[in-house]
């Protein structure tokens, strides 16, 4: 996991191909328009190895949900407008469901928390569980970009 402000992105060249062409496209898109710009939905970047994601979510509260993790892309999760909150677990837990596509859930309890708005990004790798979406007293209701980056070749 990686929490930092979007001005030090490129700090994080040279830990993936795809993580590079990720840091690439925003740093080029965000020279003539801003990350508000993005629409709705899926905007491809590089086919299934990096796309981004923009949705507007209604925040949930943390206590009760469940972290999820990927087993083949990295979430690069960036708040447009709100700032929601965030949570990472260190120990594994119980399966929580069915593993679905690229996304699973544990019954892990937080370890770390912080919070996005203006200005912040956090990574979280594969494997990595993250509780997304977390209301904060300020604010209920966000509009995101997560950027999907495919780390690993196997399901």
């Amino acid at each position: 996991m990686i929490c930092d402000t979007l001005e030090h992105l490129n700090r994080y060249r040279g830990f993936h191909e795809n993580l590079d062409t990720a840091i690439d496209y925003l740093t080029a898109y965000c020279v003539g328009h801003t990350l508000a710009d993005l629409p709705l939905g899926r905007t491809e970047v590089d086919g299934e190895n990096v796309f981004i994601n923009v949705m507007e979510a209604d925040l949930k509260p943390g206590e009760g949900a469940n972290p999820e993790y990927h087993r083949r892309y990295a979430d690069l999760q960036i708040d447009i407008t709100g700032g929601e909150g965030w949570g990472y677990a260190t120990a594994p837990g119980e399966e929580v469901g069915t593993f679905t596509g690229d996304i699973g859930f544990q019954n892990s309890p937080d370890a770390v928390t912080g919070s996005l708005g203006e200005g912040r990004f956090v990574l979280f790798f594969p494997g990595e569980l993250h509780k997304p979406g977390v209301a904060r007293p300020e604010c209920t209701k966000v509009r995101k970009a997560v950027v999907k980056i495919r780390m690993e070749d196997k399901a």
